[in-house]
């Protein structure tokens, strides 16, 4: 596996930044796609965050290793926002909170950030996301089942995040009819999963004020450095592929895949995990034929 590190960079044309990185899918750490002078800079921080919405329940997530059957890991729990946030700042843990709506629960707060929206226009900017995790919690390798655009920005705390392109797939040992991998590439098994050798990706590493454009299609694996939050926007797929993919995820993949495993449980899963290797072991051939 080898990963090359993610550029940085800072006042880009909208025209520069969709020919460059958009349009050929490129990601790129975006140091002022949140302006600076976003009130949420100065005004967002765990204390406010217990004092406007302490008291609201919320999904706590955990390992994500033992879903790999499922389109989406399910909570392991509920605690308030307050009693979360007391968790992650007092020691490492695995919890997370995953697609939580603070901005929806406090609509008020989407007027605290302010873009330098070098998209022209694309971004959904009322549709924001938060993500929290404690030090340590991971997020498993995966694809966005809309096939978006993602502008993931960071406030607090630093995200590791790790991304190949969705022409690697097969490479990543990719599950039928689901949309992660079936792998753990933070320590890879290569002799079960030699197609790992040959994934070529890129790193980035994402601190406060920063933004990385995951484009379309892209598998990004995130590790939280330290405790934090960040908050995603965004873009819908570009192209007409993109566009069928993501359809065709949301509206018949992902319900076929869930009869399928209340039929035959157990051997639905064990049918795409031979299925993943399969396609790997012809992709492995096809990267050796290349190197000859």
């Amino acid at each position: 596996m080898r990963l090359s590190p993610v550029q940085k960079i800072k006042k880009i044309t909208s025209e520069d930044f969709l020919k460059t990185y958009l349009k050929p899918s490129k990601p790129i750490i975006l140091e002022d796609f949140v302006d600076s002078k976003s009130p949420a800079f100065e005004k967002w921080n765990y204390s406010y965050f217990k004092k406007i919405a302490g008291e609201h329940r919320v999904n706590i997530y955990g390992s994500e290793i033992e879903s790999l059957d499922r389109v989406a890991s399910k909570p392991i729990g509920q605690s308030t926002f307050s009693e979360y946030l007391n968790l992650i700042t007092s020691s490492p843990t695995e919890h997370r909170l995953f697609l939580f709506n603070l901005l929806t629960i406090k609509p008020e707060l989407k007027n605290d950030i302010h873009y330098n929206d070098v998209t022209k226009g694309k971004i959904i900017k009322w549709l924001p996301f938060m993500f929290f995790g404690g030090e340590g919690s991971i997020t498993r390798n995966h694809i966005d089942i809309d096939m978006s655009h993602v502008f993931i920005t960071q406030f607090q705390g630093i995200k590791r995040i790790w991304l190949f392109p969705w022409e690697q797939s097969d490479l990543m040992y990719k599950l039928p009819y689901n949309f992660h991998s079936i792998t753990n590439i933070k320590d890879p098994d290569y002799e079960e999963f030699p197609g790992l050798k040959y994934l070529d990706g890129y790193e980035a590493i994402i601190k406060p004020g920063e933004t990385l454009y995951i484009p379309s299609g892209w598998w990004h694996y995130i590790q939280y450095e330290t405790e934090g939050y960040s908050v995603s926007i965004r873009a819908l797929p570009s192209s007409l592929l993109e566009k069928w993919r993501g359809f065709k995820n949301l509206v018949l993949i992902r319900h076929f895949d869930n009869l399928m495993r209340n039929i035959f449980k157990q051997k639905w899963f064990d049918f795409k995990v031979e299925k993943a290797k399969r396609k790997a072991n012809r992709a492995i051939k096809r990267q050796k034929s290349f190197q000859i």
